[in-house]
């Protein structure tokens, strides 16, 4: 019999929407709700959209229309539209989706409980109001610190920390600014106060996360925050991974190459969105760097953080690319040899510089260029894997893998949770178990992942 206090949330979009979406449930589980995971046994129901790029807006208009159909087969049941696409589009979503009992944009998280009327002890949510965005003057100003309540899985011992909210740049293709505000940075003791009480809550490994984590405190007067802030972190006992994702290249200092290098758990891995290599293309995407500047970066972090992984994500297809400026990101991605590339075609969406410019490439010719440019890094991807057969890594133990139960299933400090590859492992002792970090020798790769048995100590890495 359902207590009239049941949620289920779908969280879609990228690690720092899914924070958001941890941070709503918090305040629902405090208010007395249980989460669980049908949406048929739901009293409320909540989606926290994306609307970054038009398939992601898509997937939200989907997983809106399916819990819709849940919400008719449970009359009493309430509906909560939350996220980018809440933030972008409520008032065209309001009119088209009536089923949808409230819109909650990206600066109101906070308000989420009082919003619903979750404070009601007789568990009665609020009615439908008007949507908090009906138009686009209103710009977010929110951002949690660590006293806001979290609700973590439980068992989680890798999470993301989100240190800002927005973001300031003006790439020319990005909606980002418009849907999440201007840049909001966190303190460094805010920061360092919430990951000390993930570390009490089990998280062994974080990830710091931002819209541009480069420029993290820069609107506090604080240039070199986020050096320090690394810094702090590798001060915090029990934990044992710190990982930078969304380091944009501008504004990557010696200072923070430094504290990489120096800092004993912060993962030798830097995820470093570089969209492309074309000075033509940069200056078009407003991207405020160029090839030469670029390389000089990577070369310097490569000379001066020992063993050191790169991940990059790049956009091709954007207006006026012409074939010689992506022959120009091809010459330059088999030059630089990432670890891992993420690679996404042009969208144009509305609001941005981008879409107003000329020379729209074809869809055709955008989905042909990722698919050359990824045949390409899968290459390279599988030689930098290879290389690593016969060596050994630590390789923080995630449980039983995904793929049989034969096998369990970790990561190296080289492969970021949800987006890189794993690392299988045969024939594990019967002491090890999930939340150990244990030296994995490698015997296997694919294109993807890596395969490897235990050995025991450093030493033995060593030994050959």
């Amino acid at each position: 019999m359902s207590t009239g206090r049941r949620v289920h949330l779908v969280s879609l979009g990228c690690p720092k929407n899914r924070v958001d979406s941890e941070l709503m449930l918090g305040q629902i589980e405090r208010a007395g709700f249980e989460l669980v995971a049908e949406p048929g046994d739901a009293d409320l129901l909540i989606v926290n959209t994306c609307s970054f790029i038009e398939s992601a807006k898509t997937e939200s208009i989907d997983a809106i229309l399916e819990l819709a159909d849940f919400k008719a087969a449970r009359p009493g049941t309430r509906l909560v539209v939350a996220g980018c696409l809440a933030q972008r589009h409520s008032a065209e979503l309001a009119e088209s989706l009536p089923e949808v009992d409230a819109f909650i944009g990206t600066g109101e998280y906070d308000k989420l409980a009082e919003r619903l009327g979750l404070g009601d002890p007789q568990g009665a949510l609020a009615s439908a109001q008007a949507p908090l965005y009906g138009t686009r003057k209103a710009r977010p100003e929110y951002i949690a610190d660590h006293l806001e309540p979290r609700w973590i899985a439980p068992d989680s011992q890798s999470t993301y920390l989100k240190i800002a909210e927005g973001c300031s740049q003006a790439c020319a293709f990005c909606i980002i600014p418009k849907l999440r505000g201007a840049q909001r940075s966190r303190t460094v003791a805010d920061c360092v106060a919430e990951a000390r009480d993930l570390v009490q809550r089990g998280v062994l490994e974080l990830n710091l996360v931002a819209q541009d984590l480069t420029h993290y405190g820069a609107d506090l007067g604080d240039p070199d925050a986020l050096a320090r802030l690394v810094r702090e972190l590798g001060k915090v006992e029990g934990l044992r991974w710190v990982r930078l994702l969304y380091a944009y290249p501008h504004n990557f200092t010696d200072d923070l190459i430094d504290a990489i290098a120096t800092t004993e758990n912060c993962c030798k891995y830097v995820d470093m969105p570089l969209q492309h290599a074309s000075d033509a293309v940069l200056a078009q995407m407003k991207r405020r760097t160029s090839r030469a500047e670029i390389e000089t970066l990577l070369a310097k972090m490569r000379a001066r953080i020992p063993g050191l992984v790169l991940r990059t994500t790049l956009l091709v297809g954007h207006p006026g690319e012409t074939e010689a400026d992506f022959q120009q990101l091809m010459e330059f991605v088999k030059a630089q040899r990432f670890h891992r590339v993420g690679c996404f075609p042009y969208s144009q969406e509305e609001g941005t510089a981008s879409a107003r410019l000329p020379h729209q490439l074809p869809t055709a010719v955008k989905k042909s260029r990722v698919a050359k440019l990824m045949k390409l890094q899968e290459k390279i991807s599988t030689e930098l894997l290879q290389a690593q057969i016969g060596q050994a890594a630590l390789v923080l133990v995630e449980g039983l893998s995904e793929e049989t139960d034969l096998l369990l299933q970790g990561r190296t400090q080289g492969q970021a949770p949800e987006i890189d590859g794993v690392v299988y492992i045969n024939d594990a002792p019967a002491d090890i178990g999930r939340g150990q970090l244990r030296w994995v020798r490698f015997t296997e790769c694919g294109a993807h992942d890596l395969v490897g048995h235990v050995i025991e100590t450093a030493e033995h890495a060593l030994d050959h």
